[in-house]
């Protein structure tokens, strides 16, 4: 891989709502502002060689819509999927919030959920997979957390417990030796996790 083209998914009906979903199997459509965001998205996409989703239909209908009408080979990667929410899940995002603002990096979130670290455990697992492939220009659909901890990394800043957003379909360009660098970063921080 030279560059990667990492792109949080368009508008679902549920992130509208503020609604929490990280359970992939859950059907969770795009609105229909997430699908004009995901047609502008295709429009400002260069040449690809290859797609890569997460495993949630709101990144693959992102892709979907995004490359419309081009021939581009598809992989999911499910290391790249959102969090997993817990007794949160399907619940509004403040309470989450507050919750993870308190709780430390190896906290699970409580009824089953996945712990900040784990997560980005399974993120570095997903980076290192891409960083691997033999593909030139990869697009990236995932999610908030997945972007905004890897944007940070490569800004030289560890996971903190609260994060700033990242906007829906808005693409952010890494080559290959950035990419790597974020990822060392996040797994350096994974040996010794702290906020």
């Amino acid at each position: 891989m030279n560059r990667a083209i990492l792109v949080r998914h368009a508008e679902s009906a549920a992130g509208a709502r503020g609604i929490l979903n990280g359970i992939d199997r859950l059907v969770v459509p795009l609105t229909d502002l997430g699908r004009e965001q995901a047609r502008a998205l295709g429009e400002r996409l260069p040449e690809l060689d290859l797609c890569v989703t997460s495993a949630f239909g709101r990144a693959v209908e992102t892709a979907d819509v995004a490359l419309a009408g081009r021939d581009v080979p598809r992989l999911v990667l499910s290391e790249l999927n959102e969090i997993a929410f817990g007794s949160y899940e399907g619940g509004d995002y403040l309470p989450y919030r507050a919750w993870a603002g308190a709780a430390g990096p190896a906290d699970p979130s409580p009824g089953g959920g996945e712990s900040r670290l784990d997560a980005v455990r399974r993120y570095v697992r997903g980076f290192r997979a891409l960083l691997a492939r033999r593909e030139d220009t990869i697009l990236v659909v995932a999610h908030g957390l997945v972007v905004r901890y890897l944007l940070n990394a490569l800004d030289g800043r560890d996971p903190t417990p609260l994060l700033d957003g990242v906007p829906c379909a808005e693409p952010y360009e890494l080559k290959a030796p950035e990419l790597e660098r974020a990822v060392d970063r996040l797994e350096a921080w994974t040996r010794d996790p702290r906020w």
